[in-house]
């Protein structure tokens, strides 16, 4: 499965048949959302910044809820969580996104808030590909997004949901993360496409948005 970041908390996944799934397209952050067509969409929740689905092509479908579902060949499941640490009081639901396909899973962890439990660390399971918030203030922040790193334990980990150059919204930058995580844990990968795991497993790979 190939892996592209687009900024913010936007992904595109495209399997080797050749499915392509975004992940939370964005509007209104500072920077613009590049022309994207994809099969399917998910949303893990209904602000702004990740349900611009109308800011991508050929969408046959809009996945915006906990479940499961094979799509394409692949299996994507919907976990409920909330999107603050206040069971959902403050900013509402979040849903957590697991992707199957190619001998590959890949967690979105969307704006995830909750702390982190043991339920739900067992509910997301084994995955080889985690991308995770880690500006705060919506979300998680560098310390809490490092300690869903540490517990899922994925092959590798993608930073999201940061304030990248032009960024307008009020969340911390990835050089956050980057300290808490320490630096010899960290990898540039100078590129939007996640490299193949072999090469990074075990890192937390800083992709730049295409």
């Amino acid at each position: 499965m190939k892996i592209v970041y687009y900024g913010h908390s936007c992904f595109l996944l495209e399997t080797n048949a050749g499915t392509r799934i975004v992940t939370d397209p964005y509007t209104r952050i500072g920077y613009e959302l590049p022309p994207l067509r994809a099969d399917f969409v998910t949303c893990s929740h209904f602000h702004y910044d990740h349900n611009f689905v109308q800011g991508v092509q050929g969408v046959r479908e809009v996945i915006a809820s906990p479940g499961s579902c094979e799509r394409g060949g692949v299996l994507i499941t919907g976990i409920p969580t909330s999107h603050d640490d206040m069971d959902g009081a403050l900013r509402g639901e979040n849903t957590v996104y697991r992707f199957e396909a190619d001998g590959m899973t890949v967690c979105h962890l969307g704006d995830i808030g909750e702390p982190l439990s043991p339920r739900l660390i067992e509910r997301i399971g084994k995955v080889d590909v985690l991308l995770v918030p880690v500006g705060g203030t919506y979300t998680v922040d560098a310390r809490g997004a490092l300690e869903y790193v540490d517990a899922i334990a994925p092959a590798a980990a993608v930073p999201m949901h940061y304030n990248a150059f032009g960024c307008t919204v009020d969340i911390s930058p990835v050089s956050a993360f980057v300290r808490a995580a320490g630096k010899e844990r960290c990898v540039e990968a100078h590129s939007p496409v996640l490299p193949d795991l072999g090469a990074v497993r075990g890192k937390i790979v800083i992709l730049e948005k295409a």
